[in-house]
């Protein structure tokens, strides 16, 4: 093989910086040689997570985009929600692809970013020009380009589920609820109340009820596969567990269609998608099933009486849903094989 692309890692002290330096460590076409964190610089990145001892890029650098030419072919941002709009223009200008696991060039519209957000958005020139990484919709615009913005996890696990229907015309695109559920670590690592341990054990609870900022990203690549305006009911809930999301979603069937068409319809779609497993009927699945790797497990049910659909998407929220699915999508950037560095089975139990 030639020789390795250089990646760096641009908030590499939270937990899906600290995902893509476990998972880039392993890729056979990649040498991990910066890992950067504007609140740790200067200490060993094992200082925060002794599981790391083995990563030897000596201290966390500090922030500076004038240098990263010199030490990096290619820069992953893990960083808080407003900080990536900032730098992503000046880590293009030294010539650099970037891909971004924040949600800073998601949304096209600066006003709706700003709105759900609550910041300042990315210049309308850099929305335009980043290319929006469902590897299994959109993987064939990844190819070659320099800007990619990662997906939300919820909106993976979501989108996965709802994309095939939607597109054949199979559901009512203004009946789509979404019931979605995550492990404490898709609120990071910072400690609050809401992820205090008594708080949370032994707890279940909704939160950020119609309000959460993944809702426009689902909105936007549903509107774009549907050819129409779509508005979706979506509930996310805390649940108290480490890793996993569940999206159980519900929607109106257009026509008579039942589950095998369903698996028949999804199973055709994802051909040749490695990353994407359909259950048979009466099969659905759950996030221990797909835990530690790159896989979205979907499973159906079609009820009859009611003429509706539900659909179960499960992925880990910190591989399918950031560090394994921003890979996934280097491995279409670079043009190598999709699953390189990414082909290990679940953990489990």
């Amino acid at each position: 093989m030639s020789s390795k692309v250089r990646a760096a890692i641009i908030g590499s002290t939270g937990y899906g910086g600290v995902e893509l330096i476990r998972l880039l460590a392993a890729h056979p076409q990649v040498a991990i040689t910066s890992v950067i964190s504007s609140s740790s610089a200067g200490e060993p990145i094992a200082a925060g997570y002794p599981h790391l001892q083995e990563i030897r890029t000596e201290l966390l650098d500090g922030i500076d985009p004038a240098e990263m030419k010199s030490k990096a072919d290619v820069v992953f941002l893990a960083t808080p929600a407003g900080v990536a709009s900032g730098l992503v223009p000046q880590l293009l200008e030294q010539g650099l692809k970037v891909i971004d696991v924040s949600g800073d060039f998601r949304l096209k519209s600066p006003a709706l970013y700003e709105q759900w957000y609550k910041k300042a958005s990315a210049e309308q020139a850099y929305l335009d020009r980043a290319v929006y990484g469902l590897a299994e919709v959109f993987g064939s615009e990844v190819q070659g380009q320099e800007l990619i913005s990662n997906p939300g996890c919820y909106p993976t696990a979501t989108l996965l589920g709802l994309v095939p229907a939607v597109a054949a015309g199979w559901i009512d695109p203004k009946s789509i609820i979404v019931d979605a559920k995550s492990g404490v670590s898709g609120a990071g690592r910072g400690a609050s109340l809401g992820t205090h341990y008594s708080e949370l054990n032994e707890n279940f609870k909704a939160y950020k009820v119609n309000q959460h900022q993944h809702i426009p990203e689902i909105e936007q690549v549903l509107a774009r596969v549907a050819g129409t305006e779509v508005t979706v009911t979506f509930t996310t809930h805390l649940v108290p567990m480490t890793r996993g999301i569940m999206s159980t979603i519900y929607a109106s069937v257009e026509g008579q269609r039942s589950v095998q068409d369903f698996i028949g319809l999804y199973r055709e779609y994802y051909e040749g998608r490695q990353f994407v497993r359909i259950r048979s009927e009466g099969q659905w699945p759950g996030t221990k099933e797909v835990y530690g790797s790159n896989y979205c497990d979907i499973g159906f049910a079609v009820d009859e009486r009611t003429g509706r659909a539900t659909i179960i998407s499960v992925i880990d929220n910190l591989v399918k849903g950031a560090a394994g699915q921003a890979i996934q999508n280097l491995n279409l950037m670079m043009g190598w094989e999709e699953g390189l560095g990414l082909q290990f089975v679940p953990v489990y139990p």
